[in-house]
């Protein structure tokens, strides 16, 4: 890794304050950008896979009614949201102390896989309330245990380079790596469940299998990035009290930081809906649970192809001029869904790959643009907090998140969805599916247009080549 001094440090351009890193420009070596984007197999993975299948494990495999679903669903997020700020702070101190994030991004990486594998393992034989809450509990502490891997693994790239273009190219490595891992993860897990025999043990079979991938990655990155960063140990540690409300503080003053967070739980809860309609719209409008696969590959194998592209438009263009691009594209190939309501057939997998390639980009770029906003929150508030607003970053991520089997869910329970693999679903309830992989999406993101505008204006230097 080549580093080299920063031709200057202002405010609002993507500039480090000073004093606050011994290099302001690295010139990332491909260890590095590999070892960080491996992070992605960990976060990737259970970013996906629950998104997937947690709401339809509930209700076609264990038996839950969709509106219980929904609340042992949207419980643990509630939690979640309220932690992450928490350990934000919590990896802050760290990085004062030692410059540093490796502990929590360590202790997440072993703890994540083995209760991931328990969320998957409900003692259905204890009927169906136990096993109900069993989930719930797993899937709770298997979110906090992410967090510690991922509220560090997002305040990383500001702290492992100054440097505004350097950072469209690790997040683009890193977003890459995410886009194979959900995939892979995406569809490879749904088929390893059907190839186990489906029922419980298939999902104790995909969650072993997935557990495994995530650790691999989850290590490689807390041993390699997690030690490569280039921030100095501070001694003034500070009040922790404090750090936690370092998120809320600079949502607060850099408007961009808070611009950028709606921006991205817009953009995510359209991403959500879709993945957690992703299988009933295979089961019950393609007319076959596997089809859930060949979606996946649609929706997620063009990403591999076209990051590139997002990274070079980025370059060439500029990053909000690539991010409404994008937005654009899945607004467009959302809306050409909803005619599977009145014809089903293998044709959705064109405007789902639409939707992929745009996907890509919805990921990437925003991701690139709050490293940048640590460092204009930085200029403003005179210290470091990237963990803190990670933090805060992330717990608005995984309540988006959340909100996407939660609205799928709603929409069911509202059209009188019956729950425990019925095959013969009312009317109402199939065009709720409908609309939830296809409207609904379409109308978030067209909406976070606005915003996307909003942004341009906030930082001019988005809008141009980076």
């Amino acid at each position: 890794m080549t580093t080299t001094a920063a031709p200057g440090d202002t405010p609002g351009t993507g500039g480090t304050s000073r004093g606050a890193s011994r290099a302001s420009t690295v010139r990332p070596s491909g260890g590095l950008l590999a070892s960080y984007a491996a992070g992605s197999l960990g976060t990737g993975a259970f970013g996906t896979l629950p998104g997937l299948v947690l709401a339809y494990y509930l209700t076609d495999s264990i038996g839950v009614a969709a509106a219980v679903a929904t609340v042992l669903v949207l419980v643990p997020k509630v939690i979640d949201v309220l932690a992450y700020p928490l350990i934000g702070a919590i990896s802050d101190r760290a990085s004062h102390r030692t410059g540093y994030r490796t502990g929590l991004m360590l202790f997440g990486a072993l703890a994540l896989p083995l209760l991931f594998v328990a969320t998957f393992s409900a003692p259905t034989q204890w009927g169906t309330a136990v096993a109900g809450v069993w989930v719930m509990g797993f899937f709770l502490l298997a979110s906090l245990a992410y967090s510690c891997f991922q509220v560090p693994y997002l305040a990383l790239p500001a702290e492992l380079t100054g440097d505004s273009a350097v950072r469209v190219t690790i997040l683009a490595w890193r977003v890459a790596v995410l886009a194979a891992t959900i995939l892979v993860v995406g569809g490879g897990g749904p088929a390893l469940r059907e190839a186990a025999g489906g029922g419980a043990t298939g999902y104790v079979v995909m969650a072993v299998a997935v557990a495994a991938v995530m650790l691999a990655g989850m290590l490689w990155s807390t041993l390699g990035a997690g030690r490569r960063t280039v921030v100095r140990a501070d001694a003034q540690v500070g009040d922790l009290g404090r750090q936690y409300r370092d998120g809320l503080d600079a949502l607060r003053v850099t408007r961009p930081f808070r611009l950028l967070v709606g921006l991205f739980c817009l953009q995510a809860v359209a991403t959500a809906v879709m993945l957690a309609g992703g299988q009933y719209v295979a089961t019950y409008i393609l007319g076959d649970e596997a089809a859930l696969t060949g979606l996946f590959l649609a929706l997620i194998g063009p990403a591999l192809v076209v990051m590139p592209l997002w990274a070079r438009l980025a370059h060439a263009r500029g990053k909000i001029p690539a991010l409404a691009t994008a937005t654009i594209l899945f607004t467009v190939a959302a809306l050409m869904l909803i005619p599977a309501g009145v014809w089903p057939g293998m044709w959705v997998h064109v405007p789902v790959a639409l939707a992929g390639v745009a996907y890509a980009g919805m990921q990437a770029l925003p991701m690139s643009m709050l490293p940048d906003t640590t460092d204009m929150d930085r200029e403003l508030g005179g210290r470091r907090r990237s963990g803190a607003m990670s933090g805060l970053w992330t717990a608005s991520e995984t309540g988006s998140m959340a909100l996407g089997p939660v609205v799928v869910l709603v929409l069911l329970a509202m059209t009188g969805f019956r729950s425990g693999g019925v095959a013969d679903q009312p009317g109402p309830a199939l065009w709720a599916i409908v609309l939830g992989f296809s409207l609904v999406p379409a109308l978030l993101t067209g909406g976070s247009l606005l915003v996307v505008r909003a942004l341009g204006r906030e930082y001019p230097s988005w809008t141009e080549p980076a």
